[in-house]
């Protein structure tokens, strides 16, 4: 498909294919935008014409991306968020020390229970202006940090230089470090004996190698959706697991947790976000508050593992 020269995508267009993806359809995406059918298609068309590209598969199943299609939602769900944060940023320049507007925040299941609160907490007392929007999103693939990549989230709560699959060219920090700990029911003698218990989200590149090493760690008998179905089933009496700690804040006195030595593997949890957005004033004030957060018993915890 030649590429029509000289003409931009205009916003219009960019929140039509938004629709489109959102939907899967063009009647959908015509409802969500109060347009007619024909005039998502007529947008979709010329959009098409403008990049050089097929940008849906009509059918059947609906107006599915192709792979030219993701790419394009990709960068117009971050454009039209730009334009959102320019209005806001605009707006608060009168007042640098106030920022305001919609935060989008996707976090892994234990940073969002016990690293965002209190940040968060914060953040509302020091900028009330800020409206945190907050998604769990599971720590595989691409994780939370593909959030942000596909304009989904503002900003990531993420492990770190554990996963191939990270997006690149995204602005990160390291927050903490977390180590793993062998977690077990209070009172077993012999831990490292009994089966293991795991979950999809454990255990990246960064702890592969350490666990490779390990020759008294057995094949996974039981896997649980998350990490609070371990901590029950480990309670239960019904395995041993090797979890990190910000899993194990708050564990109750059921769980006992037994140091995996000098050599023990540990994580990073950053933020991740991009570089349009690292400068403005919503994502700095949050990444203000997330370094001065130590979650409640996660220092007592990572010196006693």
């Amino acid at each position: 498909m030649a590429r029509t020269t000289g003409s931009d995508l205009v916003p219009q267009e960019l929140r039509v294919l938004v629709a489109v993806t959102d939907t899967r359809s063009f009647s959908g995406a015509a409802g969500t935008l109060g347009l007619t059918q024909s005039a998502v298609s007529h947008s979709v068309r010329g959009s098409e014409r403008k990049i050089g590209a097929v940008l849906f598969e009509r059918g059947r199943s609906g107006a599915l991306p192709t792979p030219a299609g993701e790419k394009a939602v990709a960068h117009a769900r971050r454009v039209l968020r730009l334009l959102d944060v320019l209005t806001a940023e605009a707006r608060g320049a009168a007042r640098p020390e106030a920022a305001e507007g919609v935060l989008r925040i996707a976090a892994f299941r234990s940073a969002a229970l016990h690293l965002l609160p209190p940040a968060l907490k914060r953040l509302r007392a020091r900028h009330p202006g800020i409206e945190p929007r907050v998604r769990i999103v599971r720590e595989v693939g691409r994780g939370t940090a593909g959030e942000v990549a596909d304009g989904k989230a503002d900003i990531a709560i993420a492990t770190l230089g554990g996963s191939g699959l990270f997006p690149p060219g995204l602005v990160t920090g390291g927050l903490l470090e977390e180590p793993y700990a062998l977690v077990h029911a209070t009172g077993q003698r012999a831990p490292r004996s009994l089966p293991l218990v795991d979950w999809t989200e454990n255990c990246g590149s960064y702890t592969r190698d350490w666990w490779a090493a390990q020759d008294w760690i057995p094949k996974a008998t039981i896997e649980a959706e998350d990490d609070g179905a371990v901590l029950s089933l480990v309670s239960g009496g019904h395995g041993m697991a090797i979890m990190p700690a910000l899993s194990l804040v708050g564990a109750p006195h059921s769980i006992g947790i037994t140091d995996l030595g000098p050599h023990r593997p540990t994580r990073m949890v950053g933020y991740a976000t991009t570089p349009e957005l690292a400068g403005s004033a919503v994502v700095r004030a949050l990444v203000r508050e997330l370094r001065a957060t130590t979650p409640e018993g996660m220092g007592l915890l990572s010196s006693a593992v």
